[in-house]
């Protein structure tokens, strides 16, 4: 009997999970609090701009003890603004990229919820970026950058009146964030183990729809008062509260001494 050589079947190699398969655990809770550390930033800058609809000064005054962190300020928006935002946004298109809606097969509540909550990311992330080049100072070598915190009242009410389709650009973007938002709120008690009962659940639902309310309720706010913001009318405020500033400024150095006295005779 002849004797045949022993065939060797190749096997391919499994690949190597990715870091997002391999780190899933933490990367989700990391991801749902950076999720949560921003929109708490929302909602501050959201009531901060709503301001305006009470006054030039109080949104003036708000917006001066934002800044008067000085150099702090870009640390404090690193922190809690861009790094979040970056690390959510990286994060958010990878599980995008891999959902898979089935509206089309089972019109559940909960895959709506899914669904709109991608659409809802992607819409977000356009805005933001476009919402910073608008008013931020890094959109000002892109042409935009035109919130100026000296005259706080009058430049935002400025960028939002140059064109009809600004408002409804910010109204858009203030809506998404407030689904986004509130049904984040939802799934991140779920990633936590923070409500699992169906009864737990249907608390949370009020908190996530109490939360996306007060996001869209404040946003719209801010874009109805800045867009009925008399521009000329706000810079004359806003260059007298900033002269008074100034001389109220001149006078404290004075009475400490910073600066010469005029000499009595």
């Amino acid at each position: 009997m002849e004797s045949h050589p022993a065939v060797t079947v190749a096997t391919p190699e499994l690949a190597r999970p990715s870091v997002f398969v391999r780190h899933q655990f933490l990367i989700k809770r990391v991801f749902s609090l950076s999720g949560l550390f921003f929109g708490g930033y929302v909602v501050v800058h959201l009531l901060t701009n709503a301001s305006v609809l009470a006054s030039v000064q109080m949104f003036q005054l708000n917006v001066d003890r934002i800044h008067s962190l000085g150099p702090l300020l870009p640390l404090v928006e690193w922190i809690f603004l861009f790094i979040p935002i970056i690390f959510h946004a990286l994060v958010g298109w990878a599980i995008i990229f891999g959902a898979s809606p089935n509206l089309s097969d089972y019109r559940y509540v909960g895959n709506v919820r899914y669904t709109l909550q991608r659409v809802t990311a992607i819409i977000l992330f356009f805005f933001i970026v476009g919402h910073v080049l608008h008013m931020h100072h890094l959109g000002t070598a892109f042409g935009g950058g035109h919130f100026k915190p000296e005259e706080a009242s009058s430049s935002m009410g400025a960028a939002l009146q140059l064109a009809f389709w600004i408002p409804l650009f910010y109204a858009l973007g203030v809506l998404s964030a407030a689904f986004h938002l509130g049904n984040g709120i939802w799934t991140a008690g779920i990633t936590w183990g923070l409500w699992i009962t169906p009864a737990a659940q249907k608390r949370a639902n009020s908190i996530a729809i109490a939360v996306g309310l007060l996001v869209a309720v404040l946003g719209i706010a801010a874009i109805v008062g800045a867009r009925n913001v008399d521009v000329d009318r706000a810079r004359t405020i806003e260059k007298t509260m900033q002269a008074r500033k100034q001389w109220l400024l001149g006078e404290g150095a004075a009475a400490s001494g910073m600066v010469d006295r005029p000499a009595t005779k």
